[in-house]
């Protein structure tokens, strides 16, 4: 697998983060070169999980993210075919025990120790205090090498 550009794709991710994108854009925007969709419909596409899906701080953005890169690269298109949906599914669910090998969980509010379901809809800006309180950068770069792992191990056919 090559990289996006000479960054790794951990580093892409995070960058991706600090220009302002979502947890999960940080992701699908990482390995837009590998997805067979334009930038433009993988930011719009992924918009809506940031946040643990719009801020309701339920499934990690980036981890959304990385299911979604997965459906794309090795996902199931036909209704009725069970083997296939149970091995994607097998597939997304090794990718999430792994992010939560390393984080304890894959819920937005339990990873930001928050006490809070549904968080007010307004996004935080993006201050030097906001990454310094923050564990995303740090877990969308995890996301990023999970899924590189992933596909390294399991070539896109």
């Amino acid at each position: 697998m090559e990289k996006v550009t000479d960054k790794t794709r951990r580093e892409a991710a995070m960058e991706n983060f600090r220009k302002g994108y979502n947890c999960s854009q940080s992701i699908v925007l990482a390995f837009e070169d590998m997805l067979p969709v334009d930038k433009s419909l993988l930011s719009k596409l992924s918009s809506s999980f940031g946040g643990g899906m719009g801020r309701l701080r339920e499934v990690c953005g980036a981890v959304s993210g990385m299911f979604m890169a997965a459906g794309l690269l090795y996902g199931y298109e036909e209704p009725g075919d069970d083997r296939l949906k149970a091995e994607h599914y097998a597939r997304i669910q090794e990718l999430a025990h792994r992010f939560e090998e390393k984080h304890g969980s894959i819920v937005c509010r339990e990873l930001l120790n928050l006490n809070v379901r549904h968080d007010n809809p307004e996004p935080e800006k993006r201050t030097d205090e906001y990454y310094k309180k923050r564990p995303c950068p740090e877990m969308i770069g995890d996301a990023a090498e999970i899924l590189e792992w992933y596909i390294k191990e399991n070539p896109v056919k």
